[in-house]
């Protein structure tokens, strides 16, 4: 099998945004080439002794993501062309120019597995199936995960605010609303910290799976958890499933949908319910804001990691 792929010449200081928006559009991967220099974690990180040197970091950035070659692609290529432009209002993209080239069948898909590896966050240990924890450590919850193609390692930064405010503000027997629940990260943690049920839905299939999968692996019964597949702003059909009286709803997505997406969550929630909402790059924190203020919630607290935001806000 052959792929496309097709390069995106940009700067390194719209890397997060313009790979945030393929995978908004479905793009399932990309390979980012730059001159930054290696953090001293991600030094840690390496096994090699001698680190190659690279030509100086002109803030140049090739992000670049593979298609099938059979396919005819030129509608997702037209979306990404305009929502290019759309970025290049809030932050330089460089010239945006997309080049095409062609390669062989490999297993890109699952090459990305070697950079996945455990973590801490809070007290809870986050691993990846395919790798034992360390011993002697201490964790009050152990979580593993196998994304597949699915989004959600909970390495992001997005993710890892959401982790924060879960355990911030969960209860033991809450019932939780996962809006877009990808590989089903954050329902695992809501169950592991006492949820008394969790509803996820998001609108890839391949979600609802990969979802299914890690509460098996992590030994859940799915008597606990419920997933659905499809579009919870425009679903009327999805929106009678799911129902309403949730202690805790939480959306880590993105600004765009999250934006439409807030005046559905209040009809969802108990009064007094938590709404948790994550994945808005920080010049969309404003647009969020004011949509969430505009839903009749209540603002507790906004939370910052790196250029991502999240609001976590009370009905």
């Amino acid at each position: 099998m052959k792929w496309k792929k097709y390069t995106i010449k940009t700067t390194t200081q719209a890397e997060d945004f313009v790979s945030s928006m393929l995978a908004d559009l479905g793009v399932e991967g990309v390979q980012i080439e730059d001159n930054v220099p290696l953090s001293a974690e991600d030094k840690e990180k390496l096994f090699i002794d001698i680190l190659p040197e690279l030509p100086p970091d002109e803030g140049r950035a090739e992000i670049s993501f593979f298609l099938d070659a059979a396919k005819e692609h030129g509608e997702l290529l037209s979306q990404v062309r305009r929502e290019l432009e759309n970025l290049r209002i809030f932050v330089d993209i460089g010239t945006a120019e997309i080049v095409q080239g062609e390669t062989e069948d490999k297993d890109w898909i699952n090459n990305w597995k070697q950079y996945f590896k455990s973590f801490v966050i809070e007290d809870i240990l986050i691993k990846p199936t395919w790798e034992e924890p360390a011993a002697g450590g201490d964790y009050r919850h152990v979580i593993e995960i196998d994304p597949g193609t699915s989004f959600g390692t909970g390495k992001h930064e997005t993710t890892q605010l959401c982790i924060r405010q879960i355990c911030k503000y969960m209860k033991a027997g809450d019932r939780v609303l996962d809006v877009g629940c990808g590989s089903g990260i954050l329902s695992l943690l809501c169950l592991k910290l006492g949820a008394g049920q969790v509803i996820g839905t998001d609108i890839d299939p391949i979600c609802i799976e990969a979802s299914k999968d890690n509460m098996r692996v992590n030994g859940l019964s799915m008597e606990q958890a419920r997933y659905y597949h499809g579009n919870l702003i425009e679903d009327a059909c999805l929106q009678e499933q799911t129902g309403s009286g949730y202690d805790l709803a939480v959306a880590n997505i993105l600004a765009d949908i999250i934006i439409p997406l807030t005046p559905v969550i209040p009809q969802r929630l108990k009064k007094g319910g938590i709404y948790i909402t994550s994945g808005i790059i920080d010049f969309k924190e404003e647009a969020v804001t004011q949509a969430i203020l505009e839903a009749g919630f209540e603002i507790l607290e906004i939370c910052r990691q790196g250029e991502w935001v999240s609001i976590t806000a009370r009905t």
